[in-house]
């Protein structure tokens, strides 16, 4: 019989853990049967009982397996950690908190035997905020306008994976991985799946603004130039313009000495202008610094402090 890995990430998650568990349980055991499960929760530094319920889980199921971080090492990191250590024929990633349907991972298993080895799924409607969800459609189309490599629009790693693609993560051995851009770049052919994304089931979301930005820098900073080329392009245009504007202000004062007075507006103007632009993109090229940096650290994706129903070799 074939293994299906399921990876659950979490993080605070005490009100949907067990929930999740024994929904994951219920489709094997109606739908799946043909299948063993491996079940793995990693899970990022929780900081309420969520790895008290994992401990519990795993000591009455030995098909579940448990990873917890030493540290919280973001939301891309933990993730893609769990999924190279899972040993399955083919890995599906969930999120914890039910905003992706588990209903859809018998089709999810179904696309993979008619031998598809990526399958995903796409979210084309969200019950989240109107808002939100229209900044991340625009998020996903001006990095899909400038990446060159064709991009996945509202993709957030819900699939599933087969352990070949499995093992092209582990060989990357990427310090600061974008899972997203990867599949696109370096996945199989995939199926893709449309769905709509439900709301929270329970619990209150560790996403915030400052998350969601650190997610999509991390997106731009690894799959575009776009930023360092319009910083060149609008460096050029701007130091252009004030040439022009020194030169037509220097005209007409030789030209009219007494009667133009160039006074001191239109030079603070020009001053503030230029360092608001310079500060902008020196900050925009300090992020993908940033993004170099981190790579040539060489840092480990995240420190285990424990691993429980493991083998030793493992």
């Amino acid at each position: 019989m074939k293994t299906i890995s399921i990876m659950v990430p979490t993080y605070n998650e005490e009100e949907n853990v067990e929930l999740m568990y024994q929904a994951l349980v219920k489709i094997f055991k109606e739908e799946l049967k043909d299948y063993h499960y491996e079940i793995l929760f990693i899970d990022n530094k929780s900081k309420d009982k969520t790895r008290e319920l994992i401990r519990k889980i795993c000591k009455k199921d030995k098909n579940v397996k448990a990873i917890f971080n030493a540290q919280n090492f973001g939301q891309f990191h933990s993730p893609y950690y769990g999924l190279i250590h899972t040993s399955g024929d083919c890995t599906i990633m969930v999120a914890a908190d039910f905003q992706d349907p588990v209903e859809m991972i018998p089709k999810f298993v179904k696309s993979w035997e008619e031998g598809y080895k990526i399958v995903i799924g796409i979210k084309n409607k969200s019950k989240e905020s109107k808002f939100m969800y229209f900044l991340r459609s625009l998020y996903y189309k001006l990095i899909k306008k400038f990446s060159e490599v064709e991009q996945i629009e509202h993709f957030t790693g819900f699939g599933l994976y087969d352990k070949e693609f499995i093992q092209v993560l582990r060989d990357l051995e990427d310090p600061d991985p974008y899972l997203r851009g990867i599949v696109a770049e370096l996945g199989f052919d995939r199926k893709e799946i449309p769905f709509e994304q439900p709301k929270r089931l329970r619990g209150k979301s560790s996403n915030n603004w400052y998350r969601l930005y650190d997610g999509a820098m991390l997106g731009i900073t690894s799959y575009t130039k776009v930023g360092l080329r319009i910083a060149t392009i609008i460096g050029f245009v701007v130091s252009f313009l004030s040439i022009l504007v020194a030169v037509v202000y220097l005209v007409l004062k030789l030209c009219m000495w007494n009667q133009f007075d160039a006074g001191m507006a239109p030079l603070l103007v020009g001053v503030f202008l230029l360092g608001g632009i310079q500060i902008f993109f020196i900050g925009l090229v300090g992020e993908y610094i940033l993004s170099i940096n981190q790579r040539m650290m060489h840092r480990p994706l995240v420190v285990v402090e424990e691993k429980l129903n493991f083998d030793k070799s493992q």
